[in-house]
């Protein structure tokens, strides 16, 4: 495959910028990295996040958008910022990988999209969990019809951040609901559809004097049942116990840890049960260490290359960022 020329516009404190450009710096036989951007002032906001990009040429946009040979992006800037450049780069016909869940505003994403469409470009978002190794196999599952219908989808992301992080949350719509929680919609959302009615109930802890919505909830109703997504930014133990169960009429999986740290990367524990004894013992099977974010970027690279097909379309991507306002209490979505 011939390597794609590429750059990254921005990085950020709370997301992901600095795995993602190490991710392209690791994979030497697919990507040649002509260098980053800093925008709005990010040298001088985040300085503890500069290092890791000493060693390679800091470019300007226009030298980005204005260069014909870098075919692809990575924007990785602050999500306020994150539809702003995706829409200069599809003006300029670059293939995207932005940062989830997409900017903080309806308009702008889906001004964004229409231009990705219209120019054909390759769309990828960071939601990470796609990548997954054990939730991959659970959404074939679903897909091949072994758990049955699903009534139920109960998703939990919580993490215990500090104080001015999640006062942080205040710039985004729903705050902590609209920062984790999409990842658990887009899940929600990929195994159910749309839901009959959205509820949502995010709220302030406030503890610390925080009033942002620290502790997000969103109820689902569907023909058969009740799903949720719930997500707290000050929860003592959340990472370890971030969950997805998923109950149907043919058995039940339970996935927890989603992630948990250890040497060399990350695993997924995954829990299966099939029978219907009370104390029938469930089957407990852990993954393979793997990097989250490697996968993710070879995955937009073969889809540059056209060795694969987007999985998720844009209307896909639209109709889920309109779910996500839903949730966060943002009812004017048409």
């Amino acid at each position: 495959m011939k390597k794609i020329k590429i750059a990254q516009i921005g990085t950020s404190q709370n997301s992901h910028g600095n795995a993602i450009w190490n991710s392209l710096l690791k994979q030497t036989d697919i990507f040649d990295v002509a260098g980053y951007v800093m925008p709005e002032n990010e040298k001088e906001k985040f300085p503890d996040s500069l290092e890791c990009f000493k060693s390679y040429q800091e470019l300007t946009i226009d030298d980005v958008m204005n260069d014909p040979e870098i075919e692809a992006v990575t924007i990785e800037t602050e999500e306020v910022y994150l539809t702003k450049y995706a829409i200069m780069a599809a003006n300029n016909k670059k293939h995207i990988h932005m940062e989830k869940p997409g900017g903080i505003g309806l308009f702008d994403f889906e001004k964004l999209i229409n231009t990705v469409k219209l120019n054909n470009l390759v769309f990828s978002i960071g939601y990470m969990y796609r990548f997954n190794p054990i939730i991959k196999k659970t959404l074939n599952k679903i897909k091949n019809g072994e758990l049955g219908k699903i009534y139920s989808v109960e998703a939990h992301m919580n993490c215990k951040h500090n104080r001015n992080t999640r006062q942080w949350l205040e710039n985004f719509p729903g705050g902590i609901m609209f920062f984790l929680g999409c990842h658990l919609i887009d899940l929600i959302y990929q195994i159910q559809g749309e839901p009959l009615e959205v509820i949502p109930l995010n709220c302030s802890t406030g503890f610390d004097g925080v009033s942002a919505n620290d502790y997000g909830m969103v109820i689902f109703r569907y023909p058969n049942g009740i799903s949720f997504a719930k997500t707290c930014a000050d929860e003592y133990g959340g990472y370890s116990r971030r969950q997805l169960v998923i109950c149907g009429e043919k058995g039940t999986i339970e996935i927890k840890p989603l992630e948990m740290i250890t040497n060399g990367g990350l695993y997924t524990t995954i829990n299966e049960i099939y029978s219907n004894g009370w104390a029938d013992p469930w089957k407990k099977t852990d993954s393979d260490i793997y990097d989250r974010y490697d996968d993710m970027i070879k995955n937009f690279a073969y889809m540059v290359r056209g060795i694969k097909e987007n999985p998720y379309s844009c209307d896909y991507e639209l109709n889920l960022y309109k779910l996500l306002l839903k949730s966060c209490g943002i009812t004017n979505t048409d």
